[in-house]
């Protein structure tokens, strides 16, 4: 029994479908907060089939690690399972595309972007390139993700980018981006074996310390200055417990690499204040 739940809970988690409702539940915090409303049940399948589609293309990409992990094991041992659900998520995207065809430039800057992080891994040439110019991969992540669960429903919505929303997605990218940190951390021996710069494999343990400090400290500033644009006190403590967790683990998760650390833990510390404001319907 303790074998069929493990292999459950891996293919929850490897096959993208966790990281994929994390995006959903992101994009409805974002809709609750900033409009006081849930998203279209239109956005929500088209970041949850995107965010299917991205991931397993990037993984169906990855072709090894320099470091033993289950995920990336796994990965190795499911490869048709990759592909599928990729195709499935790119025409699940597809449909939700053209139901919100009129914000066809939004939608397709968003592809756009996120399509990029991925084209390094692919063999051509003038994608292998991109490798070279990777240094702010972190940054170019968190930016992906805060565009999408953040701006791209100001933009579907149909509202103007205000103060208060650019507050919000700067809280918002600055936790991502501490997360990215970590994981990049933990990834820099497989980002030099295949031949990524990034800071984080530039930089020194110090710096890297620094970095992580700096944007944990941009995160707090931004989500207590949230204060001033009418949101309570209890949202402001709410928002900043992922980050308070976050910089809890840093020093736990550079020692421990396990992957339900990272992939579970981690990668749900995104979602986090929005799940928590859910279930006490705040």
């Amino acid at each position: 029994m303790q074998i069929f739940l493990k292999k459950i809970a891996d293919f929850f988690l490897f096959s993208s479908l966790y990281i994929s409702l994390c995006a959903v539940m992101m994009v409805y915090q974002s809709h609750q907060l900033l409009f006081h409303t849930s998203p279209p049940i239109s956005l929500t399948l088209f970041i949850f089939f995107s965010t299917i589609c991205s991931y397993n293309f990037h993984w169906y990409l990855t072709p090894f690690s320099v470091t033993s992990s289950v995920r990336a094991k796994w990965t190795q041992q499911h490869k048709s399972l990759h592909l599928v659900l990729y195709l499935m998520g790119l025409i699940g995207s597809a449909i939700y595309f053209f139901a919100l065809r009129e914000h066809w430039l939004a939608l397709a800057f968003g592809a756009f972007v996120t399509f990029l992080y991925s084209a390094p891994k692919l063999p051509q040439t003038i994608f292998k390139q991109l490798k070279e110019i990777a240094v702010g991969k972190t940054i170019f992540l968190a930016f992906v993700w805060m565009y999408v669960t953040t701006v791209l429903p100001v933009f579907i919505a149909g509202q103007k980018l205000l103060p208060e929303y650019l507050l919000f997605a700067s809280s918002r990218f600055f936790l991502i981006y501490s997360i990215c940190i970590i994981f990049d951390y933990r990834d820099k021996e497989d980002d030099k074996n295949d031949g990524i710069k990034s800071m984080v494999t530039i930089f020194n343990d110090k710096q890297i310390t620094a970095l992580f400090c700096i944007s944990i400290f941009l995160f707090a500033a931004s989500t207590v200055a949230l204060y001033w644009s009418d949101y309570s006190m209890t949202i402001i403590i709410i928002l900043l417990i992922p980050g308070i967790i976050t910089a809890a683990l840093y020093n736990y998760s550079k020692r421990n690499f396990s992957d339900y650390l990272y992939y579970f833990v981690l990668d749900g510390l995104m979602m986090l204040s929005g799940l928590l404001m859910a279930v006490f319907k705040i």
